[in-house]
């Protein structure tokens, strides 16, 4: 059975891969697509079958990732002095980056100079949620690895598989919302999610349907929600820590990362949702209520949908893609931003 028979939806990188175990490997990769799609799984897996080991802790196995805000250049200094000790057990040493997007302009110039000439032992394997942040001098120097979205299809099998009892149109629905990546589908399968995504429709529809709507208390709400998800991700990064011999100060920039890292995705996945309401407005409006993402709340679509709404709700949907734009690419305050969408979306709708 191929190495990488699980991940038969990333057909480029397993294809990508086995010629690397078969015919031996390059001295650097570079993993990049959506988060959440299998690209540090599929890291860990080639690591373990080019050091032939099943352990994901090996002696000759590094792994690196962020800690804060992105990867600074005492991180990379660390990782070069390992660079150069040959091997312990195994034929070669494998060095994962993960996060490879967040190294900052120093660590990056200093990761380039081994990538120029690296020790002959050595394979280093960049994950990166996006190309963009990388310097073009690092990617000429790595194989480009792949990775795309996963089908509806291959979601909907796992909902089917992890959460049976749910009934048939909320799990058509979460493998809609999921939008193709597994660490969303594990956030909507939280316990907790649920009545997050209830409180976030409730403010998609209160933009139309509330007197007085208040978009300052919209963007309480949705902050609140994204709140919430850090402080479970941080009391949970915290839990596997334990036993670990960690010193105290990483102990804590790891569950601060854990929290702020899940409060942000939260944060996005809300906006992706929200757009994803108004877009469904329209869909109904016109007839085709099975394009729909939101599948289990189709009695409130239909309720809401009118033809006098689909110009107010199109242009409502393109200003919250624009707003997660806006709060991906820049350092903006969420509130403030998420407090002027709400104005905006209201206006259009209400017009």
């Amino acid at each position: 059975m191929s190495t990488f028979a699980r991940f038969s939806e990333q057909a480029e990188p397993a294809r990508l891969l086995e010629a690397a175990l078969r015919e031996g490997p390059a001295h650097a990769y570079l993993f990049h697509g959506p988060a959440g799609v299998g690209k540090r799984e599929t890291a860990l897996v080639f690591a373990r079958a080019l050091l032939q080991t099943q352990r994901d802790f090996h002696p000759d196995l590094y792994q690196l990732d962020a800690l804060g805000e992105m990867i600074r250049i005492d991180a990379i200094r660390e990782l070069r002095r390992d660079l150069h000790m040959r091997p312990f057990e195994a034929d070669r040493r494998v060095y994962l980056v993960f996060s490879a997007h967040l190294l900052n302009e120093d660590a990056a110039d200093a990761l380039l100079k081994d990538l120029e000439e690296p020790p002959p032992y050595a394979v280093v394997v960049l994950v990166a949620d996006d190309l963009g942040p990388i310097p073009e001098t690092i990617r000429s120097r790595c194989q480009l690895v792949p990775f795309r979205r996963l089908s509806e299809r291959s979601i909907r099998e796992l909902v089917d598989s992890r959460a049976p009892h749910l009934p048939e149109e909320e799990r058509a629905a979460l493998a809609r919302v999921a939008g193709g990546r597994l660490d969303r589908l594990a956030r909507l399968l939280d316990p907790q999610a649920a009545a997050r995504r209830d409180a976030l429709i409730e403010q998609a529809r209160a933009v139309y349907r509330v007197p007085g709507f208040d978009a300052g208390e919209a963007a309480s709400a949705l902050l609140a929600n994204a709140a919430a998800r850090g402080d479970e991700a941080r009391e949970l990064e915290e839990t596997r820590m334990q036993g670990l011999d960690l010193p105290a100060r990483e102990a804590d920039q790891r569950a601060k990362r854990a929290g702020r890292g899940a409060e942000r995705e939260e944060l996005l996945a809300e906006l992706d949702e929200l757009a994803a309401w108004y877009r469904d407005l329209v869909a109904v409006a016109v007839g085709a209520e099975e394009a729909a993402i939101h599948l289990d709340k189709l009695p409130a679509l239909r309720e809401d949908a009118s033809r006098e709404r689909i110009v107010g709700a199109e242009r409502a949907a393109e200003a919250v893609r624009e707003t997660w734009r806006r709060l991906e690419e820049f350092n903006l305050s969420p509130h403030l931003a998420l407090e002027a969408l709400f104005v905006q979306v209201a206006r259009e709708l209400a017009a």
